[in-house]
């Protein structure tokens, strides 16, 4: 099964422009993200971006890098052109995110591992909530799962709401899930979903994997141990040299 890994990197941020090349203790973002990616089982690894800054450091420090347009609305949107500019086929393709420095690898193999079955159209990640400070952050997303392990709603809220329990110690009472945000996509599927306009509970919410759900794709999920560190802000920034030590 040969995957081809694709990670968006973007130049424009509001909160943190020039995020991709900012520094981390002797590394820029893009290029720790890249070498994590390197070390799973993928056939090839590319960047996608709009700027030629990072086009021309990706490409500095021995990666693969490709342009594409400044319009896209989301990394899926991205990864779907670079896909096609790409002159090699691929049946599947995974999404790393370009904010994610410190992603192990054993996560990007898990988003492999699940097209491993047939049915597979979309695979995700998810891990435990532990704590009710988790549960009730909005920045968040938890997701409900079938018993086969495919994702039945994603929400900024606590899903399921548990009645008659006192809400902090819900964590307690139910197993709940949060959602990592890495995406594997089958080839197919991907062009499909690109394809669609944006719908009533996407833009309820502001998440992207609603849109699939409601227009009737699944999305398998895997479950992971390993904690995720994003970079939206300079704050997180601190806070990722301090993983560093």
């Amino acid at each position: 099964m040969k995957v081809l890994g694709i990670i968006p990197a973007r130049f424009a941020s509001t909160r943190f422009p020039g995020k991709p090349l900012t520094d981390i203790n002797g590394k820029s973002m893009i290029q720790r993200v890249y070498e994590q990616a390197k070390k799973a089982n993928l056939a090839e690894v590319l960047v996608a971006t709009d700027d030629e800054r990072i086009r021309e450091h990706v490409s500095g420090f021995g990666g693969k890098a490709v342009m594409t347009g400044t319009e896209h609305q989301s990394g899926t949107d991205r990864c779907f052109e670079a896909y096609q500019l790409h002159d090699e086929p691929y049946e599947y393709i995974i999404n790393i995110q370009g904010d994610e420095p410190f992603i192990h690898p054993e996560q990007i193999n898990l988003v492999a591992k699940c097209f491993e079955r047939a049915q597979t159209q979309l695979a995700t990640l998810i891990k435990q909530v532990h704590t009710s400070e988790e549960l009730f952050n909005t920045n968040s997303p938890k997701v409900v799962v079938n018993q086969v392990g495919e994702a039945l709603y994603f929400s900024r809220q606590p899903i399921p709401f548990c009645r008659n329990v006192p809400a902090d110690i819900w964590h307690k009472q139910h197993t709940y899930y949060k959602h990592i945000g890495i995406y594997g996509y089958r080839a197919d599927i991907l062009e499909q979903i690109t394809q669609l306009p944006p719908s009533a509970l996407e833009m309820a919410e502001s998440l992207e994997q609603l849109r699939w759900l409601e227009n009737g794709f699944r999305i398998t999920t895997a479950i992971t141990e390993h904690e995720t560190i994003g970079i939206d802000t300079p704050e997180d920034l601190l806070r990722a040299q301090e993983h560093l030590g």
